[in-house]
Parts: C-alpha cells; sequence; structure tokens
C-alpha cells in the first residue's frame, strides 16, 4: 500500500511538473505565420516595425480613418490565439468610424520573434504605445486601448501605468488563475501559473473611463467574470452584454455592439478636450 502511495505521489509530481514546464503552450495560442503585407488586407494601411525595451522586433499594421478623422486612435491588444490579420474586421470598422487604428502582434505571433510572457506581452504593448505617441504623434489621452479577452489584462496593466484616454475591455476574465480554474478544475492551477494576469485587482486602480463588453454565452471567459471585472472599475462607463454570443463569435468580436462601445468612448474624449 505504501508502496503505491509511493508510485501514485510520483507519478503526480511527474505531471504536475510537465504541466509547470509546458504551461505557456496552452496559454498562448499564436498563429506563427506571417501576417502579410497590411496593403493586402486593410487598403491603405500601412506596415511599420515596433520595437521593446528589450530589442524585440514587432509587426504591426497601423490603419487610418476612412471617414472624418475624429483625432483618436485606437490600440487594439489581442487575445491569446491568431495573429493581427485576424483581427483585420474590427479596424476595418473602427476606421469606417473615423478612428486610427494599430494592431501590433506579441512576441511569437504573426512571424514575429520571440516568445510569449506576461513580462514579454507588456514591453510588446508598450512599444505599440510608444509608436502611436512618439512616431504618430497622437497626445496619450486621445488614444484609446482595446483589450480582447487576454489582450484585456494587458491593456489594463499599461494603464495602470500609462493612462490612456479611455478602455474598451472585451471578455475579460478576473485574473489568469480564476478563468484557467474553470477550464481546468482539477488542478491547483493558482499555485502552478508563471503568468498571473491579475486584471481586476490592476484595474481597481486605473482611473479613466471604461467600457466591458461580453458575450452573454461566453464559453471561454464566464460572462460572471467579465461582470466582475465591470464592478471593480472605479470609473465604469458601460456594460455591453451581447445576448446569444460566444467568445469567438463575429458579432462578439468585431460586431456593432463592440465598434459602438469604442466610438461611445471616443466620443467621449474628444468632448472632453
Amino acid at each position: 500500500m505504501v508502496r503505491f502511495a509511493v508510485i501514485v505521489a510520483a507519478v503526480l509530481m511527474l505531471v504536475l511538473a510537465a504541466i509547470w514546464g509546458f504551461q505557456r503552450r496552452l496559454i498562448y495560442l499564436p498563429d506563427a505565420a506571417d501576417a502579410g503585407s497590411a496593403a493586402t488586407v486593410l487598403p491603405g494601411a500601412r506596415d511599420i516595425t515596433l520595437e521593446t525595451d528589450d530589442g524585440v522586433r514587432l509587426g504591426a499594421w497601423l490603419v487610418p480613418a476612412t471617414k472624418a478623422d475624429r483625432g483618436v486612435a485606437v490600440l487594439v491588444a489581442a487575445g491569446n490565439a491568431g495573429n493581427r490579420a485576424t483581427r483585420a474586421p474590427l479596424a476595418r470598422a473602427l476606421a469606417a468610424e473615423g478612428l486610427t487604428v494599430l494592431l501590433f502582434d506579441y512576441r511569437g505571433y504573426g512571424g514575429t520573434e520571440g516568445r510569449p510572457s506576461e513580462k514579454g506581452l507588456a514591453r510588446d504593448v508598450r512599444a505599440a504605445q510608444r509608436h502611436l505617441v512618439q512616431e504618430a504623434g497622437v497626445p496619450a489621452d486621445r488614444i484609446l486601448y482595446v483589450g480582447e479577452s487576454l489582450g484585456a489584462a494587458v491593456v489594463t496593466e499599461l494603464a495602470t501605468e500609462i493612462a490612456p484616454g479611455g478602455l474598451v475591455l472585451r471578455s475579460p476574465f478576473v485574473d489568469l488563475a480564476s478563468v484557467s480554474q474553470v477550464h481546468y478544475p482539477f488542478l491547483p492551477v493558482r499555485l502552478l501559473l508563471r503568468d498571473e494576469y491579475p486584471l481586476a485587482e490592476q484595474l481597481a486602480t486605473v482611473k479613466v473611463p471604461v467600457t466591458v463588453v461580453l458575450g452573454a454565452e461566453d464559453s471561454i471567459v464566464p460572462p460572471d467574470q467579465s461582470r466582475a471585472v465591470a464592478a471593480a472599475a472605479p470609473t465604469l462607463r458601460d456594460l455591453v452584454e451581447v445576448a446569444g454570443a460566444d467568445h469567438n463569435d463575429p458579432a462578439l468580436v468585431h460586431g456593432k455592439a463592440l465598434t459602438a462601445a469604442v466610438v461611445d468612448l471616443a466620443e467621449a474624449v474628444t468632448a472632453g478636450s
């Protein structure tokens, strides 16, 4: 009996060690293929290269407003899968509303070098924000951060250091452990995770207008977690629930509800200037 218990314990330790070592392959699901040229996907857009403070070069697309320019830029931080080409429909919809849009790939995504991690993505999003301010000449308070799922945590962390004009968080989770526990209830994920993304905790310190957009049928990030994030925002502007929408449904990813939420926040920014 003792021998059996020792064997079980040893197997369990091996399993946990494997999860510890390979967990980032479960968290980050990049499409590593080159995203291609901006102009072939979004006419009028141009390819740019961002450089992070640790020397990683990131592919990005700068998409100009295609209607009357509102003088507001949108920094889009993607979720954990795909690459920037996947977000082209959102950029197209926002550009048609008079907004400049920056799509960028995290390290390891879209043909970009490096491997993703929480610290790495924090460096990546700072390179994107820096480009908008220093190269595109957009004032920091006329930039909106739009974060999708994991990207919501990325831009919230950025906002704790560099305040934007406002935040739009689509399908945000409370923290990575909370959402991981939903999908791996048999694992001590809070003890195992190397990347934490404490979104709700960090959002509580951010004093800019925040809009949360969620899908009422989200099977990846439970809607209650997104509602909890909204409750944590000191200056919540709006909570938008898209009826019947799952995590990756077009209606939620780049539909009218998300576009309207971004435009509403842009109008608030310009009205206050």
